[in-house]
């Protein structure tokens, strides 16, 4: 647990699910690991200003949001804001139909541990780093972006 507590360092997550007990859970499960997350969101403006008000490095995004929002609509804006995004969905045919969105999925139903291997991954990846191993589970599209904010910025 220690090695996970230590690859969670300094990264800000932003999760946007409709469903407020599991969201709960995982954000408890993330900042154990040492990740900073900021508040939950359920719907797809909360999700964006969110992420416009602050420098995320992960978007953990369900699909189907409250109010009848579409995630994938979410993803889409967050990834023309730099952001890139996980679905957090058991909408696994709709999450591959739109892997333009977002760099991975993993599929409901999860633990909360699962997510914190799967976002260390994900963000050991965007960093470059190679050596990391995908966890069970979690469905990586294409390769890596290039998201990770530039030295010279």
């Amino acid at each position: 647990m220690d090695a996970e507590k230590a690859s969670g360092q300094g990264g800000t997550l932003l999760i946007v699910e409709d469903d407020m007990l599991p969201a709960m859970a995982l954000r408890d499960e993330l900042e154990d690991a040492g990740y900073h997350v900021l508040d939950l969101t359920r719907r797809h403006q909360e999700g964006l200003d969110a992420a416009q008000a602050s420098k995320v490095d992960l978007a953990l995004v369900n699909i189907e949001l409250q109010g009848r929002d579409d995630g994938i609509a979410l993803a889409r804006e967050l990834q023309k804001l730099g952001v890139p995004s996980l679905f957090i969905s058991g909408q696994t045919t709709r999450a591959k139909s739109a892997q333009s969105a977002a760099i991975a999925s993993l599929p409901k139903p999860y633990s909360p541990a699962d997510v914190v291997k799967a976002v260390a991954y994900l963000l050991g990846r965007l960093k470059g780093d190679p050596s990391l191993s995908c966890p069970p589970g979690l469905e990586v599209f294409g390769p890596a972006p290039d998201t990770a904010t530039p030295e010279a910025a």
